[in-house]
C-alpha cells in the first residue's frame, strides 16, 4: 500500500513538472510572436511618419513656388505700367522744368508709391497666410523698407533743393526787352513801347535805362521819317546819359550811349558831329575797359576808325579848331579792330555781330588794299 502511494506521488510530481515546462514553452512562443507584431507595427508607424514629412516638405516647396509666381506676375504688371508711362515721360520732364505742374507730378509720384507699397504689403500678407517661411517674410519686409527709404531719400533731396525765387517785375520786364531785341522785323521795335509803359516805376534803375536806350536805337532803325529817326536818337542819348550817371561802371550803359551819339551825329552839323564823335570814342573806350570780351565794342571801334580815316579836309580843320588836335585813325586800325571783334564773336557765337563784321570787314579790306592770299 505504501509503495502504491509513493508511485502515485512521483507520477503527480512528474506530470506537474511536465505541465509547467509545457506552459513555459507556450509562453515563450507567444512572447516571440507578439514582439514581431510590435516591431512590424512600429516600422509601419515610422514609414507613415516619413511619408507625412515628405508631404509637408512638398507643400512648403509648392507654397514658395506660388509666392514666386505671384511676385513675377506683379513684376510683369509694374513693367507694363512703366512701358505705359514712358511715352509721357518727355511731357512730365518738360512740365517739371517749366515749373507748371510740380504739384501734379508730386501727386502722381505719391500715388504710385502708395500703390506699390499696397501691392507689396498684400503680397507679404498673402504669402504669410499661405504658409510662407519667416525668412521670406523678412526679405519681403526688407524690400519694402528699402523702397520706402529710397523714396524718402529722393524726397529729402527735393527738400534740400533751393526753392525757385519768383521773378520780380523788373527782371521779367528786362527779360522781355532782351527777347524782343533779339527778334527780327517789326517785333523788335515793340521793345520801346514795352519799356516806356513802366518808365515811371524803374527810371532810376541803370539796367532798365540802358535797355531803354537800346530800344530807342532799335526804333531808330525801323523809323521811316527823318524827324522820327532824329527824335529816337536824341531821346536815346538822353536816356543813355542818365544810365551812366546812375552807374558809371556799367559797360552796356557806356556802349549804348556811344551808339546813340553815333546815330545822332548823322543829323547834326559838322561841329556837333565831331563833338559826338569824341564822345563816341571816349565812352566806347570805357566800355572796352569794363568789358573787354564784348565783340560788339570792337566792331564799333572799327567803325569809328574807318569813319575817321575817311574824314574830309574840312572836317579835320574844324576838329583841329575846336579840340586842338583832330582824331587820327587809319584803315589798318579799323581792320585790326574788325578782326579782333570777329574772333570774339565767333567764340561767343554772336551771329548778328559776325554778319556786321563780315560786311564792314570786306569793305575795309578793299579800302586798305588788303589781300588775304598775299
Amino acid at each position: 500500500m505504501a509503495q502504491a502511494d509513493s508511485r502515485a506521488l512521483a507520477l503527480g510530481v512528474l506530470a506537474g513538472a511536465a505541465g509547467i515546462s509545457l506552459a513555459i514553452v507556450c509562453f515563450r512562443k507567444i512572447g516571440a510572436g507578439g514582439g514581431g507584431r510590435v516591431l512590424h507595427l512600429r516600422s509601419n508607424a515610422d514609414h507613415t511618419a516619413g511619408s507625412l514629412g515628405l508631404q509637408t516638405g512638398q507643400a512648403e516647396v509648392l507654397d514658395r513656388l506660388g509666392a514666386l509666381i505671384h511676385c513675377v506676375s506683379e513684376l510683369k504688371e509694374e513693367v507694363k505700367a512703366l512701358k505705359d508711362a514712358l511715352p509721357h515721360l518727355q511731357d512730365n520732364v518738360r512740365d517739371q522744368l517749366r515749373g507748371r505742374s510740380g504739384d501734379d507730378i508730386t501727386t502722381r509720384k505719391a500715388s504710385t508709391l502708395h500703390r506699390t507699397l499696397t501691392r507689396r504689403k498684400k503680397a507679404s500678407a498673402s504669402a504669410t497666410s499661405e504658409g510662407q517661411s519667416s525668412e521670406e517674410a523678412e526679405s519681403e519686409g526688407g524690400y519694402i523698407t528699402a523702397l520706402t527709404d529710397s523714396e524718402e531719400e529722393e524726397e529729402s533731396d527735393d527738400d534740400r533743393k533751393p526753392p525757385q525765387e519768383p521773378v520780380d517785375e523788373l527782371t521779367a520786364l528786362l527779360q522781355k526787352a532782351d527777347r524782343l531785341h533779339s527778334c527780327n522785323g517789326a517785333e523788335k521795335a515793340q521793345g520801346l513801347n514795352a519799356l516806356l509803359e513802366r518808365k515811371a516805376e524803374f527810371d532810376q534803375k541803370c539796367q532798365y535805362l540802358w535797355r531803354l536806350s537800346r530800344a530807342y536805337a532799335d526804333a531808330h532803325d525801323f523809323a521811316v521819317d527823318l524827324a522820327e529817326k532824329k527824335s529816337c536818337a536824341e531821346n536815346g542819348k538822353k536816356v543813355g546819359e542818365e544810365a551812366i550817371s546812375i552807374n558809371p561802371q556799367c559797360a552796356e550803359g557806356h556802349q549804348w550811349y556811344a551808339i546813340l551819339c553815333g546815330l545822332l551825329s548823322e543829323y547834326e552839323s559838322i561841329q556837333n558831329k565831331i563833338k559826338n564823335g569824341y564822345l563816341f570814342k571816349d565812352h566806347l573806350d570805357k566800355a572796352i575797359e569794363l568789358k573787354p570780351e564784348d565783340p560788339l565794342s570792337y566792331y564799333l571801334l572799327g567803325r569809328w576808325c574807318y569813319a575817321v580815316s575817311q574824314c574830309t579836309w574840312i572836317e579835320r580843320k574844324v576838329a583841329a579848331t575846336l579840340f586842338g588836335e583832330p582824331p587820327s585813325a587809319t584803315v589798318q586800325d579799323a581792320l585790326q579792330n574788325f578782326l579782333k571783334g570777329l574772333e570774339g564773336a565767333q567764340a561767343a557765337a554772336g551771329v548778328s555781330v559776325i554778319s556786321w563784321l563780315y560786311l564792314d570787314l570786306s569793305r575795309t579790306q578793299s579800302s586798305a588794299g588788303y589781300n588775304p592770299q598775299a
